[in-house]
């Protein structure tokens, strides 16, 4: 009983410290749904590869998407003629490089400042390098799915005969940036050969369907359902590893600087949990674990998403998503083991 109520009173201290950051990121990618005008975005994105990689991995500063909504939106970019290199750049990045998930980092971590600035550096430079490496294929064949290479020639060329007056298009909702709540909102996915008459509703005036604020709500509360049920339950995961785990067993595991970044990477994907409150999640193991093996942990996690494969295997083959995967690791691993070794 004494351990049940130590991993109960574990449970509830990590909930009650992080559900105020999970509400903040929330409303502040439920607002830009109307804020945001990300067709001007796209129009001023470079050719370049490289300089493409970087902007698209720090596009998720001004999209504050976490892990569980950014699939949806690198669809859109791709849709909008967006280049896959920079499409990759923004999946990988965009759960790490936004304020909120900063701000949250600060606040768990912030006597350790030098993880919030290489939280932010090698999830950079990953996506960077990830991004610039698929940038070197220029077709983009090979690394879509079929039904969507079909689709984005097609949305290009009909784009044109479907858009609304230039009055409704000041008034519509921004289809890039749709709720990020897909694993709940089953209504909102498109299937991938659904024809251009019947997307075109997407591009609708606001005011034919819903208000704005009930939109707004209805984003909100959406968003923390998925994101919610996602925090408790790496919140019930972690407490009954610190209580029920042999503590011996995990501080034997914690310690050596190879296992320990392994473990932390295994367990951020398997956890998959919300960027936005992952590093209040991870901070509970900062006592047993490495530093560099956290860091691996805030790292890893928002790249490797696993309850978002499915929405990924809409957009990417599959071997393309193992590459991506592996790239990944391999980096995060080598980034955060230099890191633990040098410092």
């Amino acid at each position: 009983m004494v351990q049940i109520h130590n991993a109960f009173t574990l449970f509830l201290s990590l909930l009650v410290e992080a559900m105020p950051f999970l509400l903040i990121g929330v409303l502040l990618s439920s607002s830009l749904l109307f804020f945001m005008d990300e067709g001007l975005l796209i129009t001023k994105l470079p050719k370049n590869p490289f300089l493409g990689s970087v902007v698209g991995s720090c596009i998720g500063f001004l999209f504050p998407v976490c892990e569980c909504g950014n699939v949806p939106v690198a669809r859109r970019l791709l849709l909008k003629g967006v280049s896959p290199s920079i499409a990759i750049s923004f999946l990988l990045a965009a759960p790490t490089i936004n304020p909120v998930v900063i701000w949250s980092t600060w606040i768990a971590f912030g006597e350790q400042p030098s993880i919030v600035w290489l939280r932010v550096l090698f999830s950079l430079i990953i996506a960077i390098f990830i991004g610039f490496v698929f940038s070197q294929q220029k077709d983009p064949q090979p690394l879509l799915q079929p039904t969507l290479v079909k689709r984005v020639t097609r949305w290009q060329s009909n784009y044109n005969l479907n858009l609304v007056d230039s009055k409704q298009k000041k008034e519509e909702i921004s289809p890039l940036l749709q709720s990020g709540t897909f694993l709940l909102n089953q209504g909102q996915i498109l299937s991938m050969d659904t024809s251009l008459a019947e997307a075109k509703p997407d591009y609708l005036p606001l005011q034919s369907k819903l208000s704005k604020f009930y939109r707004f709500s209805d984003n909100v509360v959406q968003e923390l359902r998925e994101l919610g049920g996602m925090l408790i339950l790496g919140s019930a995961i972690a407490a009954i590893i610190q209580v029920f785990v042999p503590r011996e067993f995990v501080i034997s595991l914690g310690q050596d600087a190879i296992t320990s970044i392994l473990a932390m990477m295994l367990l951020s994907a398997i956890v998959s949990i919300c960027s936005t409150v992952d590093s209040f999640f991870v901070l509970s193991f900062a006592a047993t674990f490495t530093s560099s093996s956290l860091l691996a942990f805030l790292i890893f996690g928002p790249m490797i998403d696993i309850k978002g494969i499915g929405l990924m295997l809409t957009v990417f083959k599959p071997r393309i998503i193992i590459y991506i995967f592996a790239l990944a690791a391999q980096l995060a691993f080598i980034l955060t083991f230099t890191y633990g070794y040098l410092f």
